[in-house]
């Protein structure tokens, strides 16, 4: 194998693993509600949207609605699996499936699952999201949901 191979298949492990790590990056900032993790895995003019839940045209846009939807969700935890990654130079795009429990102030404790359409962009040697949108499978109310141990921060009661 030449040199020139193998830099090119080294880059593209390394670009899957960056963009990896921007996935989980999502879900620990929206489950640890860290506005500064989340300001790091986007590029200013990226958008997300989540039909249901708000669209943000912009980086600081996006980071107004987590703001909101933490005040509305103050417990969140996303499980995100099966990353179908197709990467091209500087450019990607992929799915992922999520799983979410969310302790909603109206509703209580809800189940969201779905699946994430991203798009990435390496600029100036970094990958971050231009693109997230989820696609909603299904949102159900948790009735009777009672934890009966874990985080002194957690009461469904809240």
């Amino acid at each position: 194998m030449n040199i020139k191979a193998l830099a090119a298949r080294l880059d593209r492990l390394e670009s899957r693993l960056a963009i990896e790590t921007l996935i989980s990056a999502y879900a620990n900032a929206f489950y640890r509600l860290n506005a500064d993790l989340l300001q790091q895995i986007w590029h200013e003019d990226s958008t997300l949207d989540l039909p249901g839940f708000g669209a943000a045209g912009s980086r600081s846009d996006i980071i107004s609605m987590a703001e909101q939807s933490w005040r509305q969700m103050p417990h969140m935890h996303h499980w995100m699996a099966n990353p179908l990654i197709e990467i091209e130079g500087d450019s990607a795009v992929g799915t992922v499936a999520a799983n979410c429990l969310f302790h909603d102030m109206e509703q209580g404790p809800v189940q969201v699952s779905g699946l994430y359409h991203d798009r990435f962009e390496r600029r100036d040697s970094e990958w971050r999201f231009v693109y997230r949108r989820f696609e909603l499978h299904y949102l159900t109310p948790l009735k009777e949901w009672v934890p009966v141990a874990g985080s002194e921060h957690f009461h469904a009661s809240s």
